[in-house]
């Protein structure tokens, strides 16, 4: 008998094997019966048509590859089997075995069926060859899955925290109005100083996760004087880091149309970066230039140069160099934050690091471009000049 012919004809048995593995799962016991079969039959049935579908050495090899095409489905049985499986609580790992226990139940129960006859060997390739693709399916939405609601717990926590964070800026603010004492005014400084490190976190996290979840990186362009968007923002900062000394040079005209408030995070995230990863005692440089059509602006620190191969992925989420250890009150996502706000913006970002000292280099274009242009790739210099 043709293996899938044998699938078909012993439906029911292979089922009830599903059943009893996925019921001895963490999780399984409690689950019904309809919910331990999800899907179990419509994947089978979809192996069955692969196997007696007529295939070249192309579409074998493209197979093998974990590239076949689903058939005459945009979303398979196996797809759709991952996500239940994800929404119930089962881990990855407990839903890719119960396609391993599948193969060895079908196999097995078919090699007995043969017997003492051996089996058909195409079939048995063929059989393999299914089973894998609809792992890989469901590996692959399982995973979406678990970025998904991963992204959205994110996104609820970044927003909920925002409302009490600003009753303890508010009060933190309002304590240092009150000048009762150096006692109260220190507490009082490092309340600010703490809070502006999660607000600075906060934004971080909402930018990061709205990226992820496919809405890119929300952007208000409006008349905006850049000088005393960055006036603000530093003498923000310097309150925050009242050891630190933080510069501001301006030349030319700074107007055109910017979204302030995510401008404000740009340069937040670079001086903060250069405060954290900069020699401690050696001032924090900004310049800010006004030319034609765009404005650029520029952030420098001194300290340890960083090597080539940590410059490169500098602006990549998540990633660090080697001279820059976990710091906390960090999610690096800094970096990332700036280059995705620049892009919004139609600009590009630069870094450069020699000797002694790192830059950074924003360029913005007086008025933003159509969206579907601002994708100017990010640059880095190694050799210390920008590209």
């Amino acid at each position: 008998m043709k293996l899938a012919e044998f699938i078909l004809d012993e439906m029911e048995t292979i089922l009830q094997s599903w059943e009893v593995f996925a019921r001895s799962l963490p999780g399984g016991a409690s689950m019904d019966v309809a919910a331990l079969r999800d899907h179990a039959r419509q994947i089978l049935e979809a192996v069955c048509k692969d196997i007696v579908l007529e295939q070249t050495r192309e579409a074998e090899i493209t197979k093998s590859h974990g590239r076949a095409v689903p058939l005459n489905a945009e979303v398979t049985a196996a797809q759709t089997h991952a996500l239940m499986r994800a929404r119930i609580g089962f881990d990855i790992n407990a839903m890719a075995s119960e396609y391993r226990a599948l193969r060895a139940c079908v196999l097995r129960l078919w090699l007995d069926r043969c017997a003492p006859a051996l089996p058909d060997l195409p079939d048995v390739i063929r059989f393999n060859e299914a089973i894998d693709q609809a792992l890989a399916e469901s590996i692959s939405h399982f995973s979406s899955e678990v970025d998904r609601a991963r992204n959205l717990l994110l996104g609820i926590l970044g927003h909920d925290l925002r409302t009490p964070l600003s009753a303890i800026q508010m009060t933190a603010h309002h304590l240092r109005k009150l000048n009762a004492g150096a006692e109260v005014s220190v507490a009082a400084e490092r309340l600010i100083r703490n809070g502006s490190q999660m607000k600075g976190l906060l934004d971080d996290l909402t930018a990061f996760n709205r990226k992820q979840l496919g809405l890119g990186i929300n952007v208000n362009p409006a008349d905006t004087d850049l000088g005393e968007v960055f006036a603000e923002q530093l003498q923000q900062l310097r309150t925050a880091y009242p050891a630190r000394e933080v510069t501001l040079e301006v030349h030319g005209d700074l107007r055109g149309k910017w979204d302030p408030v995510r401008i404000q995070q740009i340069v937040g995230n670079l001086v903060v970066n250069a405060i954290r990863y900069g020699a401690p005692k050696r001032p924090i440089h900004v310049v800010l230039s006004g030319l034609e059509d765009e404005v650029l602006f520029s952030v420098e620190n001194e300290g340890e140069a960083i090597p080539p191969s940590a410059l490169a992925q500098m602006f990549d989420p998540l990633k660090r160099g080697a001279n820059q250890p976990d710091i906390e009150g960090s999610l690096g996502l800094g970096l990332y934050i700036c280059r995705e706000i620049t892009l919004a913006h139609g600009g590009s970002i630069s870094a450069q690091s020699t000797g002694a000292r790192t830059q950074f280099d924003v360029r913005l274009p007086r008025t933003p471009l159509d969206p579907a242009q601002c994708a100017l790739p990010v640059q880095v210099s190694p050799s210390g000049g920008a590209v």
